[in-house]
């Protein structure tokens, strides 16, 4: 047994409308940057190329790829993120077939931020986005690396 539910055509009028102002909202905003907010852009205060170096006991040596010294020594079972960080980024350039050879860039900006850039891939990590202790272990790689240059 069907049932007919008249709606009234001024109803579905209206809804169409909002449907109507709605996308057109949003595309105003999207293209127009109308309700946008934009962030300065951020420039370099520090850069670290690191070039990482697995060694066969499982330490990881980190070294300044400008001028091949030491940076960091890390230990089997230490640093986790770090170590995690550099592997996961490492691999993602070995399943794009580059080459292992180019250095991971590590920055710190003027707003306080700090990346950690695939150079071969151009892939970037915000490293603050897994935390503040995670950012730390890289930040201190570059309180290292100055001492290293």
């Amino acid at each position: 047994m069907a049932h007919d539910i008249p709606v009234p055509r001024a109803l579905l009028r209206n809804a169409g409308l909002l449907v109507a102002f709605s996308l057109a909202a949003v595309a105003i905003g999207r293209f127009g940057d109308v309700g946008t907010t934009q962030m300065p852009p951020a420039h370099a205060v520090q850069v670290l190329d690191l070039a990482v170096e697995d060694r066969p006991d499982g330490r990881v040596d980190l070294r300044d790829a400008g001028n091949g010294r030491l940076v960091a020594e890390v230990q089997p079972g230490e640093d986790g993120f770090l170590r995690a960080t550099l592997r996961v980024m490492a691999q993602a350039r070995l399943r794009e077939g580059s080459s292992r050879n180019p250095p991971f860039r590590l920055t710190r900006w003027d707003n306080g931020t700090l990346t950690l850039d695939d150079v071969a891939s151009g892939r970037r990590i915000n490293l603050e986005a897994f935390g503040l202790d995670n950012a730390v272990a890289f930040a201190r790689l570059l309180e290292q690396g100055r001492g290293a240059s």
